[in-house]
């Protein structure tokens, strides 16, 4: 199923997203909630389609030995299908994000001024192991009237290729023209090295993936780029943690879904409650198979822990392996937070007030928990029906990126022949 495609093969398609792009932008939101139904319909009439384009990729992946997190991204079945379709309706329901005023005033000489939100215009969509980005990526940028041009890792291609090929049967149906979903259908990179310089068709790029993925985009591209990150999350767990609550929140910040980025990489614990609550500490981590790995005092703790080298504090495992941290106070925790954190989700357990406000005042990150777990960081947890990715700069868009991230202003001026 794989088909090369030459630069005017790619820039064709970038045409077409543009020219879709502002038919498009004319569209009604009940023309596009339509078509989104239609759309959830469609994947789960065509499901087996899908399964069966999936089976491939997951096969071509086992070959290749891909590790059991990344096949779990790559992985689909009916119910995450289903998923797909479920969370395409949630993002109909939601508020049109276009032609809002966002405010309005009236000049001394008359001159009406308002500050109106509009689409993007054409986004770009990089991505690796994630079929539901596809979906996901296509029903927010629809709903908030841009094109997409979807440029998927090879892992996922015959999986990408066929859901594409239902998104398209689906919009055909419709109001929304196909050529406003476009895939780059080849493994060959300099598709993607294309895709970044093509400014005066694309207007925003958002790389989705491991590390290597978006500081290739982000050192490359001419285009702008929305920055997601890598998720290198901590849970700190304060000398005035209560137990149960978090352990509660450490494994399940762990362990829910180790593959994805709002997972906890690294536990930051501070010394006293450590000594309180080492053996609950212990077991929980061994009653859920999660590896430790420490400096010298956890293994004087943890006998059976693994010497953490600096590579460990960095890490984003993506699987049940943790690093382990003792502090001596909550400066140390926020500092190391600061030198190994990638901006994305970072926690804290405690019952006093003072250190929670400070951890929250001081800890540089995207999305900020106090007494939770950060699997929180999701755009379906948070109501935005769907994510586009969870951003980790500070320009633009933070954290999870749903329709209103998809969308820039406009300053619209009505007059009566007013001349400056």
């Amino acid at each position: 199923m794989t088909l090369t495609l030459e630069k005017t093969n790619v820039e064709a398609q970038a045409v077409q997203a543009k020219k879709a792009s502002k038919k498009l932008s004319l569209l009604t939101t009940e023309e596009k909630n339509q078509a989104i139904h239609v759309l959830a319909d469609t994947l789960e009439e065509k499901y087996q389609d899908i399964l069966t384009a999936n089976e491939i990729d997951l096969a071509r992946g086992k070959e290749k030995g891909f590790d059991e997190a990344f096949m779990d991204r790559l992985s689909l079945s009916k119910q995450r299908i289903e998923d797909f379709a479920k969370g395409l309706r949630e993002v109909a329901k939601l508020e049109d994000p276009t032609d809002q005023t966002v405010s309005s005033w009236t000049l001394d000489n008359g001159l009406d001024v308002a500050k109106v939100t509009v689409p993007l215009g054409v986004i770009g969509m990089i991505y690796e192991a994630r079929p539901n980005v596809t979906v996901d990526a296509t029903g927010l940028a629809l709903k908030s009237g841009n094109s997409i041009i979807l440029k998927g890792g090879s892992s996922a291609i015959t999986t990408n290729k066929v859901i594409v090929d239902v998104i398209h049967s689906a919009l055909e149906k419709t109001k929304i023209p196909s050529e406003a979903v476009q895939f780059i259908n080849t493994t060959d990179r300099t598709a993607t090295q294309q895709l970044f310089t093509m400014k005066e068709h694309v207007d925003v790029l958002i790389p989705r993936g491991g590390g290597a993925l978006i500081n290739a985009v982000v050192n490359n591209a001419t285009v702008p780029v929305l920055e997601t990150g890598v998720g290198n999350c901590h849970v700190y767990i304060d000398k005035k943690a209560d137990t149960e609550k978090a352990l509660n929140i450490l494994i399940n910040s762990k362990t829910d879904r180790p593959a994805v980025c709002n997972a906890a990489e690294t536990v930051i614990v501070h010394k006293q409650w450590m000594e309180e609550n080492k053996d609950a500490f212990v077991n929980a981590l061994k009653d859920h198979s999660v590896t430790v790995h420490g400096d010298e005092t956890v293994l004087n703790l943890i006998p059976e822990a693994i010497h953490a080298t600096e590579e460990d504090w960095a890490n984003e495992y993506l699987g049940l392996d943790i690093a382990v941290k003792i502090v001596s106070e909550i400066d140390e925790a926020i500092n190391h937070i600061e030198k190994y954190g990638t901006k994305h989700s970072e926690a804290i357990v405690t019952e006093d007030k003072e250190a929670a406000k400070l951890f929250m005042k001081l800890v540089d990150a995207a999305a900020l928990y106090h007494n939770a777990s950060t699997r929180f960081t999701d755009g379906g947890a948070l109501g935005f029906g769907a994510e586009i990715g969870i951003s980790t700069q500070k320009l633009h868009a933070r954290g999870p990126m749903g329709l209103k991230a998809l969308t820039t202003v406009k300053f619209m001026m009505s007059g009566n022949g007013q001349t400056r």
